[in-house]
């Protein structure tokens, strides 16, 4: 159902925004992109007072219409364009109540485009406990617009925000805040006979902005442009111009309303929090501790839950089996779909920790001081501060790390974890190490304490961090962009984590990932069953009828036969050819066909290597047991040479392939979503398989 009005809420990074969203909308909310952008849209319903609906729209957080950032600049252009499925028809501004000054220069700028606005005075028991005294009549009269005040995370003066929006187009427009035409007045008059405006802000931002505005045409940017050329128009000098007489104006009013007490100047709680948790020493050790507590937990904690969501599924494709008649549909729907979707569903417990943490660290404010800490380091090999969450959770999974990234203003940044990340080594990555380090790697101690394959596993995950560290410094200099990586934070107050905006966070990220990247997984899932499953020409039906002679029927248990037969479908079913096909390119490395084939129906998911592993060498009972597995690759014999097909040489040489491959068909589809445009996962695709292959190459022909 169409909702009766549209309200955009607007506002300074840490001012309360998504929490008042959060409580406007509940879980009436919905997340994509931005038209045309890689930038989260959060649009809610939220039912007002008199009845009606109103759909909510959560801007990005930002300090000024002059954007830093690709977020900051979905503001103007939202608020701009005229008849749009996004323009609003009214705006709530949300200024924290404690740092007023700071946060109406947005206010003074949003007014001023002569849109409806209705002030949430926000954080209402902060400026109490601080003796900060507001005069809210006096305020709302010197504005001329409704100023109603909250606490957002006590969801205080919600109901009465909800009566100002259902009321708000029943006041007067708010009065003008400065004299917008004095700063370039001949441009203005131009530009608004050119463009059919009557609103000189309009006029004078899309001098600033109408390079990056497509609501407007080329030929109306250009003409601007000549505009600006003809009457010299110098944005910064423009900027700094108009941002003095804001601040003039804001010291006006804040000096008749805003009371603050003598020890204001004192210092807070949180700095005094500060000296220890941002210490050059003991605030890295801290973080280190933080990480640590949070990788255990998360491969602790999604541990259960997964194996429920497998359970679960096994469950329901032996129910399936059961139910459905044989046939080419029902191995469609189980091994196919019902297998693909469990490969979506199985990683949302990593999911939900993962963002819950993430949501707890945001909240308290914990996430502002990392990110602070680490800047410095990160820009020396390319990165960002605001980089270190999604590396780290790229231990977990590098599904939900990329779409952590969001946060990274900086557009080179931001790729350059994206495009990295994958190389951390994720949990999927796990039973692949396990299974071939217990294949070549005696299970005995060095120096009383250090098991040789604890230590073999804990090198791979060093690797992958420090590959990960000099693909980055590398893309550092490849990657080219006009922005420069301004690195401009507040550091808020610390305060306890709101733990509905936790559950929410879980919840939303969760669906967005099964309803966006599930698609392509599921999509994949099938292929690759499909492939698996069909073979050129008649090579199935003599298959079949080999195996139907007495020599075999009667020498062979059904089950034996079964995976014998299964055995001989895969190696002449297109996935096999394809790996006898490829077998000439892999062979350099110490790859045979049957690996081949584990190679290409991991795409999907790096774990599938181990069932591919099992189906292809036959394996004796359950093909689930990693044992019954090592068992059957540990004898399983090189028909050319005799020798054992995993030698140390290509256990390492497999493990290197895996590290740096990009595996997963999920990661490609989140790096898709993110980015909007195939060629970032091509290239990313392309360039860990470069690597991975010349790595294994390097390992093989060194171990021989």
């Amino acid at each position: 159902m169409k909702a009766d009005i549209r309200v955009a809420l607007v506002g300074n990074p840490n001012t309360g925004k998504s929490t008042l969203f959060n409580a406007l909308t509940g879980l009436n909310q919905k997340i994509g992109n931005f038209p045309g952008v890689t930038v989260d849209k959060k649009t809610g319903i939220c039912q007002l007072t008199d009845g009606r609906r109103a759909e909510i729209i959560d801007l990005p957080g930002t300090y000024s219409l002059y954007p830093k950032s690709k977020d900051e600049s979905i503001v103007f252009s939202v608020l701009a364009e005229k008849g749009s499925d996004l323009t609003p028809d009214l705006i709530v501004v949300i200024l924290d109540a404690t740092n007023l000054k700071r946060n109406l220069l947005l206010y003074t700028q949003v007014a001023d485009l002569k849109i409806p606005v209705v002030i949430a005075l926000n954080m209402m028991d902060m400026a109490k406990k601080a003796n900060i005294t507001i005069d809210i009549d006096l305020l709302s009269k010197r504005l001329g617009v409704p100023v109603v005040p909250i606490a957002a995370r006590q969801e205080k003066g919600i109901e009465d925000l909800k009566q100002a929006i259902a009321y708000a187009n029943k006041v007067a427009l708010q009065v003008d805040t400065i004299d917008v035409r004095s700063i370039a007045p001949a441009l203005i008059a131009d530009i608004e006979s050119a463009t059919q405006t009557d609103n000189p802000y309009f006029a004078l931002q899309l001098a600033h902005q109408h390079e990056h505005l497509k609501f407007l045409t080329t030929e109306q940017s250009n003409q601007i442009e000549a505009l600006e050329e003809k009457h010299a128009f110098h944005s910064q000098k423009a900027q700094a111009a108009e941002t003095i007489s804001r601040y003039n104006y804001i010291n006006d009013v804040l000096y008749d309303t805003v009371q603050t007490p003598d020890t204001a100047h004192e210092e807070s709680i949180s700095n005094k929090i500060d000296h220890i948790l941002t210490h050059r020493v003991f605030g890295f050790i801290i973080f280190m501790g933080v990480l640590l507590f949070i990788f255990q937990s998360i491969f602790a904690w999604s541990a259960y839950p997964m194996s429920l969501i497998e359970d679960s599924f096994v469950w329901a494709e032996g129910l399936l089996r059961n139910v459905l008649p044989a046939g080419p549909l029902a191995d469609l729907l189980i091994d196919g779909v019902v297998a693909g979707l469990s490969g979506v569903l199985v990683f949302i417990p990593q999911i939900a920790i993962l963002f819950a943490f993430i949501s707890i660290l945001e909240d308290t404010g914990y996430m502002s001081r990392v990110t602070f800490m680490m800047d410095k380091i990160m820009r020396k090999v390319g990165l960002n501060g605001k980089s270190v969450v999604p590396l780290i959770g790229g231990f977990a999974c590098a599904v939900p790390s990329i779409m952590s990234t969001r946060t990274i203003e900086n557009w080179k940044d931001r790729m350059i974890t994206i495009m990295v990340t994958p190389l951390v080594a994720c949990s999927a990555r796990l039973p692949v190490y396990t299974l071939l380090i217990a294949l070549v790697v005696p299970n005995k101690n060095v120096w009383w304490i250090f098991n040789l394959q604890g230590l073999a596993l804990t090198g791979m995950y060093v690797l992958s961090l420090v590959s990960a560290v000099l693909v980055a410094f590398v893309m550092k200099f490849i990657l080219k962009a006009r922005e420069r990586g301004y690195f401009i934070m507040e550091l808020p107050v610390y305060r306890m984590p709101r733990w509905r905006n936790v559950l929410l966070s879980m919840y939303e990220r969760s669906k967005t990932f099964v309803l966006q990247a599930g698609k392509v997984i599921i999509a994949v899932s099938i292929i690759l069953w499909v492939l698996s499953s069909y073979g050129p020409g008649d090579r199935f039906e003599k298959i079949e009828q080999t195996y139907s002679q007495p020599k075999y029927t009667k020498t062979m248990t059904p089950d034996s036969l079964a995976r014998v037969i299964s055995t001989e479908k895969l190696e002449n079913s297109y996935a096999g050819v394809l790996g006898h096909v490829i077998e000439p390119v892999i062979k350099p490395i110490g790859f045979d066909w049957k690996i081949g084939i584990a190679l290409i129906t991991s795409f999907a998911a790096r774990e599938v290597f181990v069932g591919t592993m099992a189906t292809i060498y036959s394996v004796e009972g359950d093909a689930d047991r990693i044992d019954s597995v090592q068992d059957k690759m540990r004898k399983a014999k090189n028909p050319e040479t005799g020798q054992p097909v995993f030698t140390l040489a290509v256990a390492f040489s497999l493990m290197m392939f895996y590290a740096f491959a990009m595996q997963c068909a999920s990661t490609v589809a989140v790096v898709y979503r993110e980015t909007k445009d195939w060629r970032w996962p091509a290239a990313q695709f392309a360039y860990m398989t470069v690597l991975a292959y010349g790595m294994a190459f390097l390992v093989y022909h060194l171990l021989r």
